[in-house]
């Protein structure tokens, strides 16, 4: 089992900042990757950026350039810097450990960011 915890949500106006913080525990030997999802009111969930365990990353084209997702290894947590916040980036952010050696995906709860225009 991996246990995932998300923090650094909150109300931001546009164009400012957030840095969303997921600290795993428990099976963390397991994961292959970890990411960032969110889901607005009404959207489904999407992908939003996305690090596997050599380092490599992904993002969803209307974030490029704006979020970055990193990790660090000591702390077993990962992180996502959001600049340049946009009131379409409102939603819940779910942080998400994908383990193939387990066949399982986990999940936090979500933090909810708000970004006002």
């Amino acid at each position: 089992q991996v246990r995932l915890v998300e923090s650094g949500g909150g109300l931001v106006q546009a164009g400012g900042s957030l840095r969303l913080s997921c600290a795993a525990s428990g099976s963390i030997w397991s994961i292959n990757a970890m990411g960032w999802y969110r889901q607005a009111p009404g959207k489904q969930r999407e992908l939003v950026a996305v690090i596997a365990s050599g380092g490599s990353t992904n993002y969803v084209d209307s974030v490029k350039g704006r979020f970055t997702i990193s990790s660090s290894n000591a702390k077993n947590t990962v992180y996502l810097q959001m600049n340049s916040l946009k009131p379409e980036d409102t939603a819940v952010y779910y942080c998400n450990a994908e383990s193939t050696k387990l066949n399982q995906n986990y999940w936090g709860r979500g933090t909810q960011v708000t970004v006002s225009s």
